[in-house]
């Protein structure tokens, strides 16, 4: 009788750990061009997000992983167009990754795999940049010191975002 109860057990928790990662799993609402919108709760809050891939990675002889740009608003309000970055493989701090569109440039800093903009009016300016523009370019170096690039392409970001804000209301 006791295999069978703990038999029973394990069921359960693999059902419940499950069902957990279901719910936590991002839920894709809309793909606009180059730009896939997403939700996903955290701790209470909804987090809403478009994300769109590298369309080019420089040097072509490294192994570069996914290379994905995110611009992130949580429903609270604590953050709203966050831009981020984030590569398969750990970035180094100095020099810092570079976001530019047109000609507007803006410093990044790096944590572990992933980029961010200190200052809000820079998050502010690069994503009304963005919106306005058709190449997202990043600049980045490898915590080995390969220097890499990538390009977004901005097709479709100002109607995803506008999505993103509509779920996040």
């Amino acid at each position: 009788m006791r295999p069978v109860i703990n038999s029973l057990i394990v069921m359960a928790v693999a059902f419940l750990m499950a069902a957990q990662a279901r719910a936590a799993a991002p839920k894709l609402h809309q793909t606009v061009k180059d730009w896939a919108v997403f939700t996903t709760k955290s701790g209470g809050d909804t987090l809403c997000y478009v994300r769109s891939f590298a369309q080019d990675k420089a040097p072509k002889n490294v192994d570069h992983g996914d290379v994905i740009f995110f611009v992130s608003s949580w429903k609270s309000g604590s953050a709203k167009h966050q831009p981020s970055l984030m590569t398969g493989y750990t970035l180094k701090a100095t020099p810092p990754p570079k976001a530019r569109v047109g000609s507007t440039r803006i410093t990044m800093y790096a944590d572990g795999k992933e980029a961010f903009i200190e200052e809000a009016a820079d998050e502010r300016k690069l994503v009304s940049a963005m919106r306005k523009g058709s190449l997202l370019r990043v600049e980045a170096r490898s915590a080995r010191g390969t220097a890499t690039t990538y390009e977004f392409s901005l097709s479709g970001i100002t109607a995803a975002l506008q999505k993103a804000d509509a779920l996040c209301k």
